[in-house]
């Protein structure tokens, strides 16, 4: 496996992501931020953002499979929801943890999860995307 992830002692562990992610592999690889569509471009989810941070997830490990990889060699992912407020942090965490269900992983990698005006569809409510390193 390419990433080790790691929770340095001295820094708060969190349970949603890892601190600090050592890539080793050989093969950077950077997927585009995915979006609540389906394999149509049809938006999944409009106005529900557990359901769409779900299919935003679900499209992730589809990129990764793509390619040979998983949610095992994420490096690092970047999240953005549109009119972010902490209260919606449950409903966040609600799609992950359906996505991974589906996935059947756990994704934990280091995270950063920014609050924009908006996405480039209004519909969208999150986006998110992955830095992987492959074997």
């Amino acid at each position: 496996m390419a990433i080790t992830l790691v929770n340095p002692s001295g820094l708060p562990e969190i349970g949603a992501y890892r601190q600090v992610s050592i890539a080793t592999g050989s093969k950077l690889v950077f997927i585009a931020g995915q979006v609540a569509w389906d394999a149509d471009g049809v938006t999944v989810g409009e106005g529900d953002l557990a359901a769409q941070v779900e299919q935003c997830y679900l499209n992730v490990g589809t990129a990764l499979a793509e390619i040979g990889g998983s949610f095992d060699d994420v490096a690092k992912l970047t999240v953005y929801v549109a009119d972010w407020t902490p209260d919606k942090l449950p409903l966040f965490m609600e799609g992950v943890s359906r996505a991974s269900a589906k996935l059947g992983v756990t994704p934990v990698p280091p995270a950063t999860l920014l609050g924009v005006a908006a996405l480039h569809v209004p519909e969208h409510l999150v986006e998110v995307e992955a830095t992987a390193i492959i074997d």
